[in-house]
């Protein structure tokens, strides 16, 4: 395994967002094209600035992991979803521009203003419909790339069983899975973290190519790796139980805090 962290933990962008990812002890990033300079999905796609990062990124020793390619797949207006899905279009040729395979998803919320918040009709079957439309097509624009879809709590795909039932249907080997075990929990639930890890790994671990370190105090708050209630040192030899490989990527915290959780995710990874 090695560690990596979303490149947008920075202010910095271009050269100097991969200088900090390696000075903070990081080998690998997510990347999200905010970090050079265009929006997360953006309309028009400068192809000279995306090869420069590959270079860029290469010179300081950063491995590439995953491309974020987040929006909110379950919105409810279908006008909202066929503007972003245009502009993912331009999110899948930067990546086969750098090289990255895998493109990270959101599986999305009935909330219109925030993908990611709990929505009283994520669960229903109109949801489902138009969130499944999003993927199949994303499916098809990314040919020859792996997409990766996170059981987010507020999204559609909200835990680690919706999600197994999510790849059985689909039954693509192009669509495979983030874990990050915050996102499997709740302050209600953080006494059970061992089981629900554990359920996790057993549905979903054949399909697990991109791991996250997020932390998240009693409260539901994210912290510093390492300095929250989640069970880091279980999650990583779970990950290593199923004989994961890939980068284990940290987020959610300050940028302040990275060259922090740099050492404490290394020291862990190395450990384990």
């Amino acid at each position: 395994m090695i560690t990596g962290i979303f490149s947008r933990t920075y202010a910095a962008k271009g050269d100097a967002v991969f200088a900090a990812i390696k000075a903070d002890g990081f080998s690998a990033a997510q990347l999200n094209l905010s970090s050079l300079g265009l929006e997360s999905l953006p309309a028009w796609l400068p192809e000279e600035i995306i090869l420069s990062a590959k270079a860029v990124a290469h010179r300081h020793g950063i491995q590439l992991v995953a491309l974020s390619g987040t929006y909110n797949m379950a919105h409810p207006d279908l006008e909202y979803r066929q503007e972003q899905r245009a502009k993912f279009a331009n999110v899948v040729r930067a990546a086969q521009l750098l090289g990255i395979g895998v493109v990270s998803l959101c599986t999305g919320s009935r909330d219109a203003n925030h993908m990611w918040a709990h929505h009283v009709e994520n669960n229903s079957s109109e949801a489902w419909k138009d969130f499944r439309s999003e993927l199949d097509a994303a499916l098809t624009l990314a040919e020859g790339l792996t997409l990766v879809i996170e059981p987010e709590p507020g999204n559609v795909v909200r835990d680690a069983t919706v999600a197994h039932k999510l790849l059985k249907d689909v039954g693509s080997p192009h669509l495979k899975i983030i874990l990050d075990a915050a996102n499997l929990l709740s302050p209600q639930t953080l006494p059970q973290q061992h089981a629900i890890m554990a359920e996790a790994f057993q549905l979903l671990g054949d399909s697990v190519v991109l791991a996250h370190a997020k932390d998240i105090d009693a409260q539901g708050h994210v912290v510093q790796p390492g300095l929250g209630a989640i069970d880091l040192p279980r999650f990583v030899s779970g990950l290593k139980q199923i004989g994961f490989k890939g980068a284990v990527v940290a987020h959610g915290f300050e940028e302040t805090d990275a060259r922090a959780a740099g050492l404490f995710l290394n020291s862990l990874v190395e450990s384990r």
